[in-house]
């Protein structure tokens, strides 16, 4: 039977009853990355106050950070570790909760039948709730690039990325939770994305440093409304980036954030999204006009990033509306997003209320 526990000290002290582990005797696991890991964060249940709270995945067993770490420390005589109440605070702590990330992962892989306080996927929230920063990277891959006719004589060492920001706290979404059209847009896009994940904090970082200043990596969903791409009006014209990128909802995020130790090189990556059952968009990260490490050093020239900052780095090309004729998002669809190394992102499109 899985036994579902409400809250903090509750799950904690259940880790302790119910974990079927060794006694206290056991050697401290090595807090090198050998076991591979994911995080998350999640809800707690029905019965306690819903308060999203930091998970790991082991294999296929998301648990609850607190109570692996509480089950860790009663096997090995280890003191638990304080992670703090959030993921973002999970990354913010550094190095040393890193190496003790590590520890649960490689102590706990392999484990069945014994870890009660596992967490059902439904209970999944975006994983970052919510980062100081949000940017996003326009056209960054060649054939997007090329598809949306923007593509020019572009030299990444010469020439500048374009980002621009979206809100976190209000366009932030989790996994299953869905996208609601708002009334009188019917140009809503799909852009599949690999967020990247910054770890420490970054200020005027090299290229060749900026790797070491991210934390790991999760998937993006760059919800696009290409109704509201150009203004009409005689002030500026051009791209509408703020109606066309940064409304409501419209950064689904997750489900899991993978390290770096386990994803080494982020331009090595497929990338895949799907409307319903059919593949739009299957591309992979290396055709990325600006790499990961390049965004992040050029972010952190204008702006000091933060622990739990993301920047999703761009879309590869099928997106609808370059297609003949445009395609478009409707209500009752659902967008899969999968990334190898880091899951897949499940987002509902709805239509929004008046």
């Amino acid at each position: 039977m899985r036994i579902r526990v409400a809250v903090g000290p509750l799950l904690v002290a259940t880790a302790l009853a119910l974990g079927c582990g060794p006694p206290a005797t056991g050697p401290a696991p090595s807090p090198e990355p050998e076991a591979p890991y994911r995080l998350a964060t999640y809800r707690a249940s029905d019965a306690g106050d819903g308060s999203p709270r930091p998970a790991i995945v082991i294999g296929d067993e998301i648990l609850d950070l607190a109570a692996a770490d509480a089950l860790v420390a009663s096997e090995t005589g280890m003191t638990p570790f304080d992670f703090g109440a959030g993921l973002i605070a999970v990354i913010a702590a550094g190095d040393e909760a890193t190496r003790r990330l590590n520890g649960i992962a490689n102590h706990l892989e392999g484990r069945e039948g014994g870890l009660r306080f596992r967490i059902e996927p439904h209970r999944l929230a975006a994983p970052l709730l919510y980062p100081a920063n949000l940017l996003a990277a326009a056209a960054n891959y060649r054939s997007h690039a090329s598809e949306m006719d923007v593509s020019r004589d572009i030299v990444p060492d010469r020439d500048f990325p374009y980002l621009f920001a979206k809100s976190p706290r209000s366009s932030i979404i989790g996994p299953g939770e869905p996208y609601r059209i708002p009334p009188g847009r019917e140009n809503i896009d799909w852009e599949g994305e690999l967020g990247v994940v910054i770890g420490k904090t970054a200020t005027r970082v090299s290229r060749e440093e900026a790797l070491d200043h991210i934390f790991g990596y999760t998937i993006v969903f760059d919800v696009s409304d290409r109704g509201g791409r150009f203004r009409g009006d005689p002030m500026f014209d051009g791209p509408d980036w703020f109606s066309g990128k940064s409304g409501d909802r419209a950064a689904p995020m997750g489900p899991f954030v993978t390290p770096r130790a386990f994803l080494p090189d982020p331009q090595a990556l497929r990338i895949e999204t799907r409307v319903d059952d059919r593949i739009v968009q299957d591309g992979a990260t290396a055709d990325m006009i600006w790499s990961a490490a390049h965004l992040v050093a050029y972010a952190s020239e204008i702006m000091t990033l933060h622990p739990g900052d993301v920047i999703a780095t761009g879309t590869p090309d099928g997106v609808g509306s370059a297609r003949n004729p445009p395609e478009f998002l409707s209500a009752g669809q659902t967008v899969r997003i999968h990334i190898e190394g880091i899951g897949t992102l499940s987002t509902p499109i709805e239509a929004g209320s008046p």
